[in-house]
């Protein structure tokens, strides 16, 4: 029904979504995902939110039927972000700064990286993207403006070597597609979602952060990382602390 994540920690509290991401995360950040893992389950990441000061709770996809949808080889593989956007191809897999979730992760700072994972992504079957917004140009993705700017520096993430426009020219020029967001942030909610190879669509008037859990397992990221960072981001962005976790 739902996947298991895997975690490197044995305590799931302090080691995966510490409440302090610019000390406890910083462990993390180094830690190597071929360390061997133990099971994260759903219960244990509401646990580890809600340490963090946030209200969590486990909804199963059949609560969401009319809204859950299977992922699309022609959806983009996007932003977690909730607005609108000139791309309505909106059956991918959504990740923190859409592809610049997997060089974050992994610690690739350059484009040529950048251009590589793009065609990873594509290679597995996903449009790879990045995108901006109409105020602030290709700087309008918060997750792509806290790594660049440094937010994550005490996270241990090196920041990229590129700035955003050279980023967006990359992922172009490697076979992505960039698409532009509209409007002003109003997301409500995190839905975090477990059920492989399925993923709810951003919906401007009723807006929501979309993280696909399960798509950082298929890039072999390491996924406390990922979830750390998801969760640290929308708090720097002060963004709403709910989340439903999708099994």
């Amino acid at each position: 029904m739902g996947c298991t994540l895997s975690s490197q920690a044995n305590n799931v509290s302090d080691k995966v979504l510490g409440s302090n991401p610019a000390s406890k995360a910083k462990n993390q950040s180094n830690t190597s995902s071929s360390t061997s893992s133990a099971s994260l389950t759903p219960d244990q990441i509401v646990a580890a939110l809600q340490e963090r000061g946030w209200q969590a709770e486990i909804v199963t996809e059949f609560s969401l039927l009319n809204e859950m949808v299977d992922v699309d080889p022609q959806g983009i593989l996007k932003c977690v972000d909730g607005r609108g956007s000139d791309n309505t191809q909106f059956c991918g897999p959504k990740m923190p700064g859409g592809i610049y979730a997997i060089a974050h992760n992994r610690g690739v700072t350059t484009l040529e990286g950048l251009k590589q994972i793009t065609k990873e992504v594509a290679s597995k079957g996903h449009v790879p993207s990045v995108h901006g917004d109409h105020s602030s140009d290709m700087l309008g993705c918060g997750f792509f403006k806290l790594w660049v700017t440094g937010r994550f520096d005490d996270m241990g993430y090196p920041r990229p070597q590129f700035d955003a426009d050279q980023g967006a020219n990359a992922v172009e020029n490697a076979g992505g597609v960039i698409e532009m967001h509209h409007g002003s942030h109003a997301e409500k909610v995190v839905y975090i979602n477990l059920v492989e190879n399925k993923t709810l669509e951003p919906d401007e008037d009723d807006q929501r952060f979309i993280v696909d859990g399960w798509a950082a397992g298929k890039f072999g990221l390491d996924v406390p990382k990922f979830l750390i960072a998801a969760a640290a981001t929308v708090e720097m962005l002060g963004g709403p602390k709910k989340a439903k976790i999708v099994i």
